[in-house]
C-alpha cells in the first residue's frame, strides 16, 4: 500500500533548474556548486572564459553542431564541449595568441565531425567491427579535415581534426605520424579525450576513477601520448580531477 508520500495525487517534485541560465531541460546534466544547481553548459562556458576565450559570433553554431554529433553517437552529456574546454586548459600552457586558443577549442569541439559520413550500422555497432567496417571508421579524420579545410579561419582546427587519432609512436591513423609530426594541439587533445572516455559513463561500462585514468595515461606516455602532453595534464590535475569528481544531480 502506498505510504503518505507515495500518493498518486502528490505534487511532483520541481525539476532541477540552472541558477545561471534558468534551463530545466532533462536533456542537460546539472551539478551543485556553492549550493546552486548549475547546468553543464554554463559550467563549461565559465571554464572556457577562464581559459581566455570570449563569446564569438560563430560559437553557438559550432557548439550546436558538436552537440548534434554527440547525440548521434550517443555520447555522455556534452562530450565534445567537455573535451574542448579541457584541451583549452592544457593549451593555455603552450599558446598565448587568443586566435590559436580559439582554434584549439574549435578543433577539439569538432574532432569527430567526419563521422557524419559513417553509417549508423558502423558508428553505433555494439560489437567488434569487421576489417571493412574499421576501414570505414578510420576515414573519419580525413573526412572531417575535408569539411573544415574549406574555411580559412579554421586551418589550425582542421589539422587537429585530421590528426586527433594519431599516436606519438606512429601507430595511429590516418597517416601514421610520429612525435612532433603531430600538431601539439592534437597531442594535447589525445590525452584529454582518453581521460573523458575513461571517467564518464559509456553505454558499455560505468565511469572509472580518475586515478585509474591517470595511471593509464602515464603508462602510455611515450607510446600513445606525447610525454609533454602528459606532463601538462599532470600540471592541471587538480582542475581536471575536480571536474571528474563533480556529482551530477538527478533530473526527472
Amino acid at each position: 500500500m502506498p505510504g503518505p508520500t507515495d500518493r498518486a495525487d502528490a505534487p511532483p517534485e520541481d525539476p532541477v533548474a540552472c541558477a545561471e541560465c534558468g534551463s530545466a531541460s532533462p536533456e542537460r546534466q546539472y551539478v551543485r556548486i556553492l549550493e546552486r544547481p548549475t547546468c553543464e553548459h554554463c559550467l563549461l562556458d565559465a571554464r572556457k572564459r577562464a581559459g581566455g576565450l570570449a563569446d564569438d559570433p560563430y560559437e553557438q553554431f559550432v557548439e550546436s553542431l558538436a552537440e548534434a554529433l554527440d547525440l548521434r553517437e550517443r555520447e555522455t552529456g556534452l562530450h565534445s564541449k567537455r573535451v574542448a574546454t579541457h584541451t583549452l586548459l592544457l593549451a593555455a600552457h603552450h599558446y598565448t595568441d587568443v586566435k590559436d586558443l580559439r582554434e584549439v577549442y574549435w578543433g577539439s569541439l569538432l574532432h569527430d565531425i567526419g563521422k557524419i559520413g559513417v553509417p549508423d550500422a558502423v558508428l553505433l555497432k555494439p560489437g567488434r567491427l569487421t576489417d571493412e567496417e574499421w576501414r570505414i571508421m578510420r576515414e573519419h579524420p580525413a573526412n572531417g579535415h575535408l569539411i573544415l579545410e574549406k574555411l580559412p579561419f579554421l586551418a589550425m582546427a582542421a589539422d587537429i581534426v585530421l590528426c586527433h587519432e594519431e599516436c606519438y609512436d606512429g601507430s595511429g591513423y590516418p597517416a601514421g605520424l610520429k612525435g612532433e609530426q603531430i600538431p601539439l594541439a592534437a597531442r594535447l587533445f589525445a590525452v584529454i579525450d582518453t581521460l573523458d572516455a575513461m571517467t564518464f559513463d559509456r553505454p558499455y561500462r560505468k565511469a572509472l576513477p580518475f586515478d585509474t585514468a591517470k595511471a593509464e595515461i602515464q603508462r602510455m606516455a611515450g607510446s600513445q601520448f606525447d610525454p609533454l602532453a602528459v606532463a601538462t595534464f599532470l600540471a592541471e590535475e587538480a582542475a581536471l580531477r575536480e571536474m571528474v569528481a563533480m556529482e551530477f544531480l538527478p533530473t526527472r
